[in-house]
């Protein structure tokens, strides 16, 4: 049986997260949707993480194993012809070697977040960024992020709902830039907590608009206690990136 590891991209807008969920839309059924009008095959796809409502990709990396053994080009080719018109696009497609799995096999995982800084609205990039009229202090968040970086008791920027074994986790890299009006946050690591991108975003905004300082976020990051994280930052802006194996 083999096994085809794609590349995904999709608008997370109007879906109720990446997995599948009975009688709500969502990426992975829509996917799989897709698979079955090409192959006639009930599939059920691996992903390398599950994306919330709203949050968007450009990297995200699934598997799917297949009864017939196809061209990797004739997968790609047939799955977006049956995923018009959703917002979803299989970049890439190959064969996956040995016993490759699309979430266990990751060894990172990317996130950007765009916080689009300026007084008008957004028009085409509606839904996809977050909108902060407040000047922002992009170095300010850097040099506060950094006390983020490192392996570290996450609780205070893990959602309730959270159902990991565990709130210790690895940052490897936590980047806070501006380009233009945009301020660009990206946050690398093996893996992540529910919402943990979402909060320490929040959290950094809080220092660029100049209501924290960096060792406020040090001391919500030592306090372990979700009380002490600053406002989630809305889906509009999140994006999953890419994932290494």
């Amino acid at each position: 049986m083999p096994r085809y590891r794609l590349t995904v991209e999709y608008d997370g807008r109007p879906y109720r997260g990446f997995q599948a969920q009975a009688e709500l839309p969502s990426v992975q059924g829509a996917i799989e949707r897709a698979v079955k009008a090409f192959c006639g095959e009930d599939i059920r796809l691996i992903a390398a993480g599950r994306t919330d409502t709203g949050v968007h990709a450009t990297g995200q990396v699934i598997h799917i194993d297949l009864e017939k053994d196809w061209p990797a080009r004739t997968v790609l080719q047939a799955i977006n012809a049956h995923l018009v018109p959703e917002p979803i696009a299989i970049l890439d497609a190959s064969v996956a070697e040995g016993d490759w799995h699309a979430r266990f096999s990751a060894i990172e995982r990317r996130y950007l977040y765009r916080i689009l800084n300026r007084e008008a609205r957004p028009a085409l990039d509606l839904g996809r960024v977050w909108h902060v009229k407040k000047p922002i202090d992009a170095a300010a968040m850097h040099a506060a992020a950094q006390a983020l970086v490192g392996h570290h008791d996450f609780t205070t920027f893990r959602d309730m709902q959270c159902q990991a074994k565990s709130p210790l986790k690895t940052l490897d890299v936590a980047d806070v830039r501006r380009e233009g009006d945009q301020v660009l946050l990206v946050f690398t690591g093996r893996s992540f907590l529910h919402r943990q991108v979402r909060s320490m975003t929040g959290t950094l905004l809080e220092v660029g608009v100049g209501r924290w300082t960096a060792e406020d976020v040090k001391a919500a990051l030592e306090a372990k206690d979700r009380t002490a994280c600053g406002p989630v930052a809305p889906a509009d802006g999140l994006y999953l990136t890419g994932v290494a194996y």
